[in-house]
């Protein structure tokens, strides 16, 4: 299970962009790393082409580049400050079984995530 997810608040925690605070877009699993709105912005050179809907302006555009999942910390939804992720095992009764899972939680104030 990863510690951060899709749709979490994460907060940068070093490199250029260090303070800022944005929504996982998408996690990339195979190389570690994860996109993050409105964080490593750069500018993208696009040629002119031919789409579906039409013809595509060319010129340059402003995207967002993926950013190692070590330079992120998930925000604690209690106390909106940076926080480590911690996993607990929990005895679910589901259907009239009784299963183990795992529960992601905030180690700062120990609230569920």
């Amino acid at each position: 299970m990863a510690k951060i997810k899709k749709g979490d608040q994460v907060q940068v925690i070093s490199g250029r962009d260090k303070g800022k605070t944005g929504r996982v877009l998408e996690v990339l699993t195979e190389t570690d790393r994860i996109v993050v709105e409105g964080v490593q912005r750069v500018t993208k050179h696009v040629k002119a082409g031919q789409t579906a809907r039409g013809t595509r302006t060319g010129g340059i555009e402003t995207v967002e580049a993926p950013i190692h999942v070590s330079n992120v910390m998930l925000v604690d939804p209690e106390t909106k400050k940076p926080t480590r992720v911690g996993f607990r095992t929990e005895q679910v009764e589901r259907d009239g079984r009784t299963r183990t899972v795992r529960v992601r939680y905030a180690k700062r104030s120990g609230k569920d995530i």
